[in-house]
């Protein structure tokens, strides 16, 4: 038991920097919680949780391939759809390693069992995904500006709602845009997205028992 509890001793520079990011994280939100907008942030912060959370993002990506069958979109949904798991994979490990407690114990009604604090997945995911739809596949100018304020708000309502130290969610939303930088270099071609949207969809709806 010593021997492990040796292995978990955190360096004192590290306990430094840990805890001026509690100190500084209590200091905003305290500075904060009059403020109308991040008040407003607060009270939906469930929403914004939601809507960016893994098990969403990839519920819509799979209902995306199958219910709206669009061969223009099949490049963005493949690529979506691996970027995702790899980005819930790397945070996975992350937080497994490092172990970090959230500001305040998950309680009933909290989406997730996760339990760990850093890095922030919703973060990482919020700058994985504004990578994507901004530099690699914008749809339109035009979106960019929701697009920014949506991640934005994400990464604030992480702090705000006391689910997230600002350490966190800073290096969280560095690691989705590394990842996004990452995925601008191997993004799939049309043709190898289409192989892979056509297995799926062929396991689905032409494989085995359902062809006639």
């Amino acid at each position: 038991m010593s021997q492990q509890e040796d292995k978990r001793n955190v360096p004192q520079g590290l306990k430094m920097i840990l805890s001026k990011d509690i100190a500084l994280t209590k200091f905003f939100i305290d500075k904060t919680k009059h403020l109308t907008l991040f008040r407003s942030i607060k009270n939906h912060h469930r929403m914004l949780e939601v809507s960016c959370h893994g098990i969403m993002w990839l519920a819509v990506c799979l209902g995306s391939v199958w219910l709206l069958g669009a061969p223009s979109l099949y490049q963005l949904q493949a690529n979506l759809l691996i970027a995702l798991i790899f980005d819930i994979i790397v945070i996975a490990f992350l937080k497994a390693f490092t172990r970090r407690r959230r500001p305040t114990p998950a309680g009933a009604g909290d989406f997730g069992p996760d339990k760990f604090s850093f890095p922030s997945g919703h973060a990482s995911r919020a700058g994985l995904l504004m990578y994507i739809f901004v530099f690699i596949h914008p749809f339109s100018i035009l979106l960019i500006p929701p697009i920014m304020a949506w991640v934005t708000t994400v990464c604030f309502s992480r702090v705000i709602a006391e689910r997230h130290y600002i350490l966190d969610v800073i290096i969280g939303l560095l690691i989705g845009i590394v990842e996004g930088m990452l995925f601008s270099v191997l993004w799939l071609g049309e043709d190898t997205a289409l192989y892979l949207i056509n297995y799926l969809s062929d396991e689905k709806f032409y494989g085995g028992e359902y062809h006639v």
